[in-house]
């Protein structure tokens, strides 16, 4: 079976529909699906529910997503560097789901192994906890968690081999392989497709088996936070 589409655009074909769940790889800005994000703007799907660890930046990445008021709902650990996604919630324009980043990346783990819902003692005592099952062993309290199973997965490897198998760069990892799990489809854009059977077995992050699409393109890779100091002068 071909698993490789010549453009985001092609490779998202008859599988966006209003109302999904997508989960997406990426933290910050690193490791981030920006070609498949600019392909879902353009498809102009709407009433989207995203599970990421955050919305990237207001021009970048899953921002350009909210800027377009396509998102409904995140299911994400953090905001601050998103000015319009702080908006859109205060405002009340935009449902949050606030989970610990632990905790998200377990759920998405979770649901691509089929697993409905764990207990965890993150987030007890906290509005984390409120309205969850609390269980209690050994004396500590533990709240339910529930698995996420997305109708779409859209995450970023650095390479792939020509039947999925995926290799990510260093802490582009992050989010990336838990989120690929969780879809019912999972679409991977990559810097490079290598024949297969070039790949080491043993440097594989996460096997083609959860791989259905992958589009190969350019990317920008944007510095979320750049930090320097002056030039020193003689």
């Amino acid at each position: 079976m071909n698993k490789i589409y010549e453009s985001a655009s092609a490779a998202l074909e008859g599988v966006l529909f209003d109302g999904m769940l997508i989960a997406a790889g990426g933290f910050g800005l690193c490791g981030i699906p920006e070609l498949l994000i600019a392909a879902i703007r353009d498809a102009g799907t709407k009433d989207l529910t995203v599970a990421s660890n955050n919305a990237g930046v207001d021009d970048f990445g899953l921002g350009v997503l909210l800027q377009s008021k396509q998102v409904k709902k995140m299911m994400s650990s953090y905001v601050g560097e998103n000015a319009e996604f702080m908006r859109q919630y205060l405002s009340g324009e935009l449902e949050l789901e606030f989970n610990p980043q632990g905790t998200l990346a377990e759920r998405m783990r979770a649901g691509g192994a089929g697993i409905p819902g764990f207990y965890t003692k993150t987030g007890v005592g906290t509005v984390i906890a409120e309205g969850k099952d609390v269980r209690s062993w050994n004396g500590q309290d533990y709240i339910l968690e529930e698995g996420i199973f997305a109708d779409l997965s859209i995450v970023k490897a650095w390479k792939a081999d020509e039947t999925g198998n995926l290799i990510f760069r260093k802490t582009a990892r992050n989010f990336n392989p838990p989120a690929a799990m969780c879809g019912k489809v999972c679409i991977v854009e990559v810097e490079e497709i290598v024949p297969t059977g070039s790949l080491d077995p043993d440097l594989i992050h996460l096997p083609g088996v959860y791989v259905h699409r992958i589009v190969q393109g350019e990317h920008e890779k944007r510095i979320e936070q750049r930090t320097t100091r002056k030039k020193e002068t003689a």
